[in-house]
């Protein structure tokens, strides 16, 4: 897909955040267009976690705006944003289902809470969505009894089941073996051009990134080292890109007055 053809539906400028008195994003820009599936990647404590929060509107940022689907929900009152999520799908790392719910129930649970659809008609949906994702049958399982690829499937079935135009995917692939992992990628991909969503997939699996991306923003330390394509990406000169795809370890030295001030701080 070309995503300079579509329209930005993810918009955010000189985004600044803080935790307590630590500044974690250091003024992020970066667009996601229409139909496109964008990876954000970077190592642990890269603040990746952290832009799909504020993302998801779960937070107030220190400076900046993000603009989604035109709205800036840094402006948002509790009204809009309700509305707004209405047409945003997220799928937790972990599944996040409600263990005392049933498959389909977890799945309806967006229904309940943003329509007035009836009992029938809920279920119906829910059972169409979980057919999506290659979950037919498997509706009255209890999460317990699911494998660990079956959660995922059905964590993404209950985040597609209002056909959101932007979905949310946070570490799709981790905890899963390699074939299953590939089925969910092709999964993915099957969505985003059936149902045309825009979709933000925050990993740290390359193999996966590489497969599904459209393009990759990479974080380091809360700022943007690239937003590009795989192919640009895998031939850039940058020294913490190239950590990162070789999965080499970072070399990074301190200055002895630089040490001294970080042992002795507070």
């Amino acid at each position: 897909m070309n995503a300079t053809l579509h329209q930005p539906v993810i918009e955010i400028d000189k985004l600044v955040t803080h935790y307590g008195t630590t500044e974690i994003l250091h003024g992020i820009d970066l667009e996601v267009h229409e139909g496109e599936i964008m990876i954000i990647m970077g190592g642990s404590g890269s603040g990746k976690s952290t832009l799909l929060r504020y993302l998801l509107g779960l937070g107030i940022p220190t400076s900046g705006s993000i603009r989604l689907l035109g709205q800036d929900i840094t402006r948002c009152d509790a009204d809009a944003m309700y509305q707004l999520r209405r047409n945003m799908g997220v799928a937790f790392q972990g599944g996040a289902l409600l263990s005392s719910l049933s498959v389909v129930e977890n799945v309806m649970l967006p229904l309940r809470e943003h329509t007035k659809l009836d009992e029938k008609t809920m279920r119906i949906m829910a059972r169409m969505k979980l057919e999506v994702v290659n979950l037919g049958g498997y509706e009255d399982m209890m999460p317990a009894e699911l494998s660990g690829g079956m959660i995922k499937r059905a964590a993404l079935a209950r985040a597609i089941v209002m056909d959101p135009k932007l979905l949310f995917f946070d570490e799709p692939s981790a905890g899963l073996d390699p074939v299953v992992a590939a089925e969910l990628d092709e999964l993915i991909l099957r969505l985003r051009d059936a149902m045309g969503m825009t979709i933000v997939v925050v990993t740290h699996e390359l193999d996966s990134a590489f497969k599904i991306a459209d393009r990759i923003t990479v974080l380091d330390r809360g700022h943007i080292l690239i937003t590009d394509t795989v192919t640009a990406l895998r031939a850039s000169d940058n020294e913490r890109i190239q950590s990162l795809l070789n999965r080499t370890p970072s070399k990074e030295r301190l200055e002895a007055d630089a040490y001294m001030d970080r042992l002795t701080a507070g």
